[in-house]
């Protein structure tokens, strides 16, 4: 049985679909796991007209069954003032039934962002996502200085997570370090949550 690995994201210009495919990238690389690709709508002050269910391109919709059901949990999100963007904010504020019922305690989880410059706030977007993971009872997971790319990135790429700068108009493409970077995040996350479900069977057997 393949474990589900939700890679969950909110992209507005592609920079984090792209970290969020190299992570999955990542996960599928390791035997017996796989990545889930879902986003979240956007949120807009306007009531008039209700978004389609299912999102013109990308991956689908996330759903609540999506989120208990996952064996490791990697979340992206741009940099918006230094937090994550209102859509997937929003959605994280819905997961109440979710930590009254635990689903997600001792699961692991990651995160990744991206910004329009190298200071426009990644680490601070990474530190505040982590506090409802940390709440939902979740391991939060970053990237190793074993990760060698992490010590010499010009670009994106951080201890706490995968990151990208994508330029003030949004069109950089994601350079070698943050692709490895983000490929060995998706890795460490899928190994993790294999040897604690390996863990967790071997206890139930015990």
């Amino acid at each position: 049985m393949m474990l589900k690995i939700l890679v969950l994201y909110y992209s507005q210009n592609g920079s984090v679909l792209n970290l969020a495919r190299e992570i999955a990238k990542g996960i599928d690389s390791v035997a017996g796991c796989e990545a889930v690709l879902r986003t979240v709508p956007k949120v807009s002050t306007v009531c008039e007209q209700v978004a389609d269910s299912i999102p013109d391109s990308g991956a689908p919709y996330v759903s609540i069954e999506d989120l208990r059901e996952c064996a490791g949990l990697a979340m992206g999100s741009p940099t918006r003032f230094g937090n994550m963007a209102a859509a997937m904010k929003y959605f994280l504020d819905g997961t109440s039934g979710v930590w009254l019922s635990g689903d997600l305690i001792g699961k692991p989880a990651c995160v990744f962002t991206s910004s329009a410059s190298m200071h426009g706030g990644q680490e601070s977007t990474l530190l505040t996502m982590m506090l409802p993971l940390l709440h939902q009872g979740m391991m939060v997971l970053g990237v190793p200085y074993s990760e060698a790319d992490v010590g010499s990135t010009q670009s994106g790429g951080t201890p706490y997570g995968a990151s990208h700068v994508s330029g003030s108009d949004g069109k950089n493409q994601l350079g070698p370090a943050e692709k490895r970077i983000a490929f060995a995040q998706g890795k460490r996350l899928a190994h993790t949550a294999a040897k604690l479900t390996a863990g967790a069977s071997a206890g139930e057997r015990a």
